[in-house]
């Protein structure tokens, strides 16, 4: 329903000069669709399904690594969260917006990265500046890499005070799977209650 919303309202090509010519709604279809249609910018999500807007990034590197015509990534998140920020921007994209934005600031966006700028949501720019502030820039953190890209997702929504069946709602799985994940979890971090995972995830800045 977003990407509807999205394409409605940069995809009217006589007004914004955006050619829509393509989408996807998960890693795979991504990275197929790119791979055929090689556009000049594309519009990513950061938690798409299937392995994050990082997974698309991975595959995609021949593409934006082309020397005559890259493929330029700009990333279109509900998150702001310093992790997914700085992961994709590790990744190759050239830029990181959030869902928040107007319509006639994302055009502007698109344009910008098409043209080889970095652009991103005012509040974002300062996580970018800190990670790679020095060449020795601190490493992601081990204990979040344990963690798959859904196992994130659930965690920051279950550290956000989200009942398992409104997570199951904004991730469209089933609360049985989200209870799943969030076992797999606690394991991982070797946490005990929702609660210590919502201190855990606090104090990393992940909600």
């Amino acid at each position: 329903m977003f990407r509807a919303g999205v394409q409605a309202e940069i995809g009217r090509t006589d007004e914004t000069g955006v050619d829509v010519v393509g989408e996807a709604g998960d890693v795979e279809q991504a990275v197929s669709v790119i791979t055929a249609t090689r556009p000049d910018v594309v519009l990513l999500d950061v938690h798409l399904p299937g392995g994050g807007g990082v997974e698309v990034l991975r595959r995609s590197s021949s593409l934006s690594g082309a020397a005559d015509s890259p493929v330029r990534f700009l990333a279109l998140s509900v998150s702001d969260a310093a992790e997914d920020v700085i992961g994709v921007i590790r990744g190759g994209a050239r830029g990181y917006v959030t869902k928040t934005i107007t319509g006639a600031d994302l055009v502007d966006a698109i344009f910008r990265v098409s043209e080889g700028d970095a652009v991103f949501s005012p509040r974002l720019a300062g996580f970018v500046l800190d990670a790679f502030a020095s060449t020795d820039a601190p490493p992601l953190d081990e204990d979040l890499d344990r963690l798959t890209q859904r196992e994130r997702e659930v965690l920051r929504l279950i550290a956000r005070g989200y009942a398992y069946k409104e997570v199951a709602k904004q991730l469209f799985i089933s609360v049985k799977t989200v209870e799943s994940h969030v076992s797999a979890v606690l394991r991982k971090l070797q946490l005990s209650n929702r609660h210590e995972l919502t201190r855990w995830a606090a104090a990393r800045r992940l909600v």
